[in-house]
């Protein structure tokens, strides 16, 4: 995979329905491709799961194409009402996470406030025909009809895709899930909410381990929140998660069983010449990922992502500007609630180069290497496969130049808050609104 300074980004495809007809319920809320990048799944406010399958001739044909098809939708969650707080619980997906392949069905986890869910999805391309005990239709015969023993065949049929729940893991979280995590054992699960971290063994739905639990005995000495929470790729016994105060906190479970005492705490002491009011709520950190690699994380705030060396806590190793431009409108994206959004960020395969969202449908691209970095457009009007896409500029004042956008002119209804990069290739995915966008690199 190469550094992507030198990467020219170029448009795939495009799924969902024209901007026109969208319904709060087909809007995309996570993204994410699969341990062999082979299948992409997306969840929505509706509560549905739709998956993609990458399409074998794209994948094959030279150069290759990160085109995808629609492979299985299901109805993950529904609606549900807490009768004891009085509370509607929205059936929106909050995060997918798959589970490493290990025969010829998939597993992924879903969950959405309250309730996460095992799935299987698997593929049926044969019937049984010929019962003893049963009619076709599935009616059971008398047995005292039954005169003769048939032998049943096995008939080929049309492929069928089913996804069907195995294990419903449910009421062990006060307050909203924000993260689950599969750890590297594919034994165990976490799950993150405001402020307790829970343990999952995947077979055992009755009950779960607290691991980190940071209320405080009154709530009215509540300081700060957990806002993500991620098991490290290659150790099963650490973790980190993040804070609304901008700390990441690693925890490594072999040392206690309660791990409210972190092992290390990373921070960046704040800029005095930067304070201001917003300076709480813009140091919040809405997404930490670990790499691939296991050695490095990223934490995305408000205005920036940075680059964390897990052996170097004082300090971020990199950092990138998402939409410093920003800085200046903080007080009406205050007053229109944007300066809350909660945007995600994502390694590359190789973890060269890190990915994250912005307004107006932008999406930025960092590469570590060559130190450059993008500013994309997710539009429909760039909708022909290999139209390479334009570099966008926002400029903050005086002459604009041609290409260049006014901060001022800037969408912020249409906002990138969930991407993800696949494992293997420069092939990237991008939820805008109810759309999903495909993009790959020029081969």
């Amino acid at each position: 995979m190469a550094g992507n300074g030198d990467i020219q980004w170029c448009f795939s495809q495009v799924k969902g329905t024209l901007e026109d007809d969208v319904t709060e319920a087909d809007i995309i809320s996570c993204v994410e491709f699969n341990h062999d990048g082979d299948l992409l799944a997306t969840g929505d406010k509706g509560g549905r799961v739709v998956i993609f399958q990458r399409d074998p001739i794209s994948k094959n044909s030279i150069p290759r194409r990160g085109e995808y098809n629609v492979y299985s939708t299901f109805q993950s969650h529904e609606p549900e009402f807490d009768y004891l707080k009085s509370l509607e619980i929205e059936e929106k997906i909050n995060k997918i996470r798959w589970l490493k392949r290990k025969n010829p069905a998939h597993f992924l986890l879903s969950t959405n406030d309250k309730t996460i869910k095992l799935w299987k999805v698997s593929e049926r391309d044969k019937r049984v025909e010929g019962y003893n005990t049963k009619e076709e239709n599935g009616t059971i015969r008398d047995p005292a009809c039954i005169t003769s023993l048939r032998v049943p065949t096995i008939k080929p049929m049309e492929l069928m895709v089913e996804a069907s729940p195995r294990r419903i893991f449910a009421n062990a979280h006060t307050y909203h899930i924000n993260s689950i995590s599969v750890n590297s054992d594919q034994e165990t699960y976490l799950s993150a909410d405001d402020l307790r971290i829970n343990l999952w063994h995947l077979e055992i739905t009755d009950q779960s381990f607290n691991i980190v639990d940071i209320k405080p005995t009154n709530m009215e000495e509540l300081t700060e929140v957990i806002t993500a929470a991620e098991f490290h790729p290659a150790e099963c016994n650490v973790l980190v998660y993040s804070s609304s105060k901008g700390t990441i906190r690693l925890c490594d479970m072999r040392s206690a069983a309660l791990c409210d005492q972190h092992s290390k705490l990373f921070e960046e002491p704040e800029d005095p010449t930067n304070r201001s009011f917003f300076s709480e709520i813009i140091s919040s950190i809405s997404d930490v990922k670990l790499s691939n690699s296991g050695r490095y994380m990223i934490s995305r705030d408000y205005l920036s992502v940075k680059v964390w060396d897990l052996q170097m806590e004082t300090k971020p190793v990199e950092c990138y500007p998402v939409h410093e431009y920003l800085r200046s409108k903080l007080c009406s994206l205050y007053e229109n609630d944007c300066i809350f959004d909660k945007f995600e960020c994502c390694w590359s395969g190789n973890d060269s180069a890190i990915m994250t969202g912005s307004y107006n449908n932008f999406f930025r691209v960092f590469d570590r290497t060559t130190k450059r970095d993008l500013t994309l457009e997710a539009a429909r009007d760039i909708a022909k496969p290999k139209t390479l896409l334009k570099p966008r500029k926002v400029c903050t004042g005086g002459k604009r130049k041609k290409d260049e956008i006014s901060v001022d002119c800037l969408d912020f209804n249409k906002k990138i808050l969930h991407t993800t990069w696949h494992p293997s290739e420069n092939v990237v995915a991008v939820a805008a609104t109810n759309n999903l966008f495909l993009f790959q690199d020029k081969l």
